[in-house]
C-alpha cells in the first residue's frame, strides 16, 4: 500500500510536532511517522507512583516553548484545543548550598538581587539582563534562524548597530567562555554562580564548557521574563492539544510504526518506508533523528553524501546521560527554609564547584559523590496533579554516565551496570541529599519510581548512550557546527531531505525551534516558487 503526501515527518517529539502542524496550516498534505506507540517522544505524564499522581515522565518545564517562535505561531490554536498553563510571578527556582545557604530567583529582578552581599553585583545583575534585552532581537534572529545563511547578515548587522564593534565582541567572548569563569569575572559574590550554573545541565553542558557565558544571560533573560510554565494536568495534555489540532488539519498520524529507511529516487529522498508501507513525499522529509541514526541506518548508501559527512556523523559525540526520579508524598515536605515550600524548582548545587565536579566524575565514568539535584514541584504550581493534601517530587539527575565503571562515594557496586538494585541505591543516595534540607522527607515518602539512562534510551532512539539533548552541545558540536561542520544546515546534502530535532540548531530544550524553523523555510519557499 502507499501513499503521497507533500511531506513526511519522521518523529513526534516536540519539533516534529510543530513541524507537522505549521506546513498542515499552510495547506500542505502531511503524514507524520512515530515508532511508538504514542506522539510526543519525551513529553509524557503517567502515574508511575501511585494512583491520583500524576507525574511529567521526562520534560516538564516550557520557558523555551512560550517565549518561542513556534508557541508565538501555534499558540492560540492550542489553547483552543485544550493547552493551560500554569506559572508563578514570584520565586520561580532557587538553589541549596550543602551549607544549607538558599539563593532565590524571583521573576522581579529587582527582588532577586536584593539578597545579593554585594551592591555592585546588584548593578552587574541588572545590568546583564538589560543588556540581553536590549540585544533579545539579534540574539534571537541568531538563536532561531539558520546561522550559516545570508539571513544571519541582518542579525550580525542589527548587533553591530547596538553594540559597536567592541560591545559585539564581547558577546563573542562571553560565547567562547564557561559558565565558571564568566561568573568570576562578572561578579564579586557567588549568587549568579548559585542560581544558574546548574542550569547549564538543562542544555546539556557543564559549568566548564565554553558558551556558559552565554548561556547564564540567555538562562535568567528568558525566565525572568517568561517564568517556568508548565502544563496544567500534566505535560502530556499538550501532546494531546497537538493531536487534536493536526486531526483537525487532517495530518495522517501514524504510530507504532518505525521507518526501516528512507526512499530514494534519483538521488533524492522521496518518502519512506515503515510498517511494510510507502510514504511518498512530493516536496520534503523531515527526520527528527540523530546524525547518527541518518546517515548511519536511513539514509540508503546510494545517497550522494560527502565522505566527510558520513565520517563527521560517524565520530558524532553523545552527551552524559541522565535519569529521573518520580516521588509520591503524603504532604509537602518541611524545608528547612520555609521559602522553598512555594518555589517550583530547586536545584542541591554549590553552583560551578560542586556541579563541575559532579559533571566530571559522570564523564569519567563514576557515579557522582554529591550530584546536583534538579528538585522539581509541579504541585506548587498545579495542585490537581495531586491528591488533596498530597505532594510530589519530580527529581532528575543530569551527571549520570550511561555505562558505569565505579562509585566516587565508593558504596555502590557498579558491575552489572543499571541493574535494579544499583538504581535504587543511587536513588537512596539522591534522597538522601534531599533529605538533608527536608529532614521530615522519609516520613512522608508513600513510593518512588526510577527512569534509568538504559530506560532513556530503550524508549527514544534519539536518547543514545541514555543522552536526552541528542548529542554533546559543547561548542564545537553547536551552533555553526551543530549537528555536523560539514552538513551545519537543516537542508541536508541529500535533496528533498532535512533534519531536525535535539540533534540541530539551535539544539536541545522544550523549543521547537527547529521543527519551527524548517516548516517556515519550507512554507516561505513554496510560495517563492509559486509567485515565479
Amino acid at each position: 500500500m502507499t501513499r503521497t503526501v507533500d511531506a513526511v515527518v519522521v518523529g513526534s517529539g516536540v519539533n516534529g510536532l510543530v513541524a507537522a502542524a505549521e506546513l498542515a496550516r499552510a495547506g500542505w498534505s502531511v503524514a507524520l511517522v512515530e515508532r511508538n506507540d504514542r506522539l510526543g517522544g519525551f513529553i509524557a505524564t503517567e502515574q508511575r507512583t501511585l494512583p491520583g499522581y500524576l507525574h511529567d515522565t521526562y520534560s516538564s518545564w516550557h520557558p523555551l516553548f512560550v517565549s518561542g517562535g513556534a508557541y508565538a505561531t501555534l499558540g492560540e490554536e492550542l489553547h483552543r484545543h485544550g493547552l493551560e498553563y500554569r506559572n508563578t510571578d514570584g520565586y520561580f527556582s532557587g538553589t541549596v548550598a550543602d551549607d544549607g545557604r538558599v539563593v532565590l530567583a524571583h521573576r522581579d529582578p529587582a527582588v532577586t538581587v536584593e539578597a545579593f552581599a554585594h551592591a555592585e553585583d546588584r548593578d552587574a545583575y541588572q545590568a546583564m539582563l538589560g543588556r540581553f534585552f536590549d540585544n533579545a532581537d539579534a540574539i534571537g534572529g541568531f538563536m532561531g534562524g539558520e546561522l550559516r545563511s545570508r539571513r544571519m547578515l541582518k542579525h550580525v548587522l542589527r548587533l553591530l548597530r547596538q553594540e559597536r564593534l567592541s560591545g559585539s565582541e564581547e558577546w563573542l567572548r562571553a560565547t567562547l567562555t564557561s559558565a565558571r569563569s564568566y561568573c568570576r569575572s562578572t561578579f564579586r559574590g557567588d549568587e549568579t554562580d548559585l542560581l544558574w550554573a546548574p542550569w547549564l545541565l538543562h542544555g546539556g553542558l557543564s559549568p566548564d564548557h565554553a558558551s556558559g557565558g552565554l548561556m547564564i544571560p540567555l538562562f535568567a533573560a528568558t525566565m525572568h521574563g517568561f517564568g517556568l510554565p508548565v502544563v496544567a494536568g500534566g505535560a502530556e495534555n499538550l501532546v494531546g492539544a497537538f493531536e487534536a489540532l493536526l486531526r483537525e488539519l487532517r495530518v495522517d498520524i501514524r504510530t507504532g510504526q518505525p521507518v526501516e529507511r528512507l526512499l530514494l529516487t534519483d538521488g533524492k529522498v522521496t518518502g519512506v518506508i515503515c510498517g511494510g508501507e510507502t510514504v511518498h513525499a512530493r516536496r520534503a522529509v523531515l527526520a527528527s533523528v540523530t546524525p547518527s541514526a541518518l546517515y548511519g541506518g536511513l539514509l540508503p548508501r546510494a545517497a550522494q553524501v560527502p565522505p566527510a559527512v558520513r565520517d563527521q556523523a560517524r565520530r558524532f559525540r553523545y552527551g552524559r546521560a541522565a535519569m529521573q526520579i518520580h516521588v509520591a508524598l503524603s504532604a509537602p515536605p518541611t524545608w528547612n527554609d520555609d521559602r522553598l515550600a512555594d518555589v517550583p524548582l530547586v536545584h542541591l548545587s554549590d553552583g560551578s564547584a560542586s556541579t563541575g565536579i559532579a559533571c566530571a566524575e559522570a564523564e569519567a565514568g563514576l557515579l557522582p559523590r554529591r550530584p546536583t539535584v534538579v528538585v522539581g514541584q509541579q504541585h506548587v504550581l498545579d495542585p490537581t496533579r495531586v491528591p488533596p493534601g498530597g505532594a510530589a517530587l519530580w527529581l532528575q539527575l543530569q551527571e549520570v554516565p550511561y555505562v558505569p565503571t565505579g562509585d566516587a562515594a565508593g558504596e555502590l557496586d557498579t558491575t552489572g551496570g543499571w541493574t535494579k538494585e544499583l538504581a535504587e541505591g543511587y536513588a537512596r543516595r539522591v534522597l538522601a541529599r534531599v533529605a538533608r534540607h527536608a529532614p521530615d522527607l522519609a516520613d512522608k515518602v508513600l513510593a518512588w519510581d526510577v527512569v534509568t539512562p538504559d530506560d532513556l534510551a530503550s524508549y527514544n532512539p534519539n536518547a543514545v548512550a541514555g543522552d536526552p539533548y541528542g548529542g554533546s552541545a559543547e561548542l564545537d558540536q553547536n551552533l555553526l557546527w551543530r549537528p555536523l561542520p560539514g552538513a551545519a544546515r537543516h537542508a541536508t546534502p541529500v535533496p528533498g531531505l532535512w533534519q531536525i530535532g535535539a540533534s540541530t540548531h539551535p539544539g536541545p530544550g522544550l523549543g521547537g525551534g527547529s521543527g519551527h524553523m524548517v516548516a517556515q523555510q519550507l512554507i516561505h519557499n513554496g510560495r517563492r516558487c509559486r509567485r515565479r
